[in-house]
């Protein structure tokens, strides 16, 4: 049964995706654009009412009532419109404020959407301002249809446009800064597809990035006496050793001796800085508990993306340094990019 809607489409449609690959697509007929790091958000409008949806499907507005005053405000009577909820803070995109939003006290979130507004960066259009159903169009007329769309708009701090090219060499320099903290990548689309909803029709890369961290601790693996996760830290400017993360891809074969060596090396405090915090979504309270190592092990490690100087992910360990003197592994690897404009 289709959801009724006074949107002119379900509230239930879901945005186009895309599949991840290792490299850019090079042939003729791409466009490119940043991978913007914030909430993929579909906005619907008719008239004065307004809905936000995030790409599960569940409503966004009561996070962002900000976004759904300025989008009811509009003359612009209806469109639906594709794009990402970011929040800049001292120019800087910061994904934790996004996460500071889903809250459950209303209070705290009109507080926020004050004190750190957000803005929708626009990438794509599903329905026009007069009510036309565009996502049959190919991409180069629904890009068309948007930018439009927001000059009729006019500039806000509300709204932006992002970017896009169809030169692979500036795509190569994009992806080059992607991970930072601004954008998380490069979103592929060919220019003669239609918008394909629910679809990986797209195509994504991410850049992967190395770093020399220290291992400030390490976590036993849940109901064993070896260890699971070892936790990685880097030296911030005053010195001390911040924890930044975790890797959890060590062999069964090693485990064993591993579990040794790091047993004979601890001593408190491991991280001098920010520490680690109890159990989290991959451990129990088992291995919530961690070690404090004394910091002579250095680790390389493989990640694709920080967030508040911090792994936003799990990472995958490349190799150990022993070459690497600990006090060398510093913050300023991981350094953060600023937001769109």
């Amino acid at each position: 049964m289709v959801e009724e809607s006074p949107f002119g489409l379900p509230l239930g449609t879901e945005p186009m995706e895309a599949r991840s690959a290792e490299s850019l697509p090079m042939d003729e007929g791409w466009q490119y654009e940043p991978k913007w790091d914030g909430f993929r958000c579909l906005a619907f409008k008719n008239g004065k009412n307004v809905d936000l949806r995030a790409k599960s499907g569940k409503p966004l507005g009561r996070y962002f009532p900000e976004m759904v005053d300025f989008l009811s405000s509009l003359s612009i009577p209806q469109f639906v419109i594709d794009g990402e909820l970011v929040i800049e803070v001292e120019g800087r995109l910061s994904f934790e404020s996004l996460q500071m939003r889903l809250h459950p006290a209303a209070s705290r979130v009109q507080r926020l959407s004050t004190q750190s507004p957000a803005k929708l960066v626009l990438f794509d259009i599903l329905m026009s301002p007069r009510g036309n159903d565009v996502r049959r169009r190919h991409l180069r007329e629904r890009r068309a249809e948007l930018e439009a769309l927001v000059e009729a708009i006019g500039s806000s701090p509300r709204l932006a446009l992002s970017p896009f090219t169809h030169d692979p060499i500036i795509a190569k320099l994009w992806l080059s800064e992607a991970g930072n903290g601004g954008t998380d990548g490069v979103v592929c689309k060919r220019v003669d597809q239609p918008y394909l909803a629910g679809e990986r029709a797209m195509t994504k890369v991410k850049r992967v990035r190395t770093a020399d961290c220290v291992v400030g601790g390490f976590r036993y693996a849940s109901d064993s006496d070896q260890v699971g996760s070892l936790l990685l830290g880097l030296y911030n400017d005053d010195g001390e050793l911040d924890h930044v993360g975790f890797t959890a891809t060590i062999t069964d074969s090693e485990r064993p001796a591993l579990t040794k060596q790091l047993e004979r090396l601890r001593r408190a405090p491991g991280f001098t800085g920010k520490a680690p915090g109890g159990p989290s979504r991959w451990s129990t309270e088992r291995s919530g508990e961690w070690q404090p190592l004394k910091p002579e092990l250095v680790v390389e490690v493989r990640f694709d993306h920080v967030t508040g100087k911090r792994f936003r992910h799990g990472t995958k360990l490349l190799r150990w340094r022993p070459d690497k003197n600990p006090t060398q592994c510093k913050l300023e690897q991981i350094e953060v990019a600023t937001g769109p404009r």
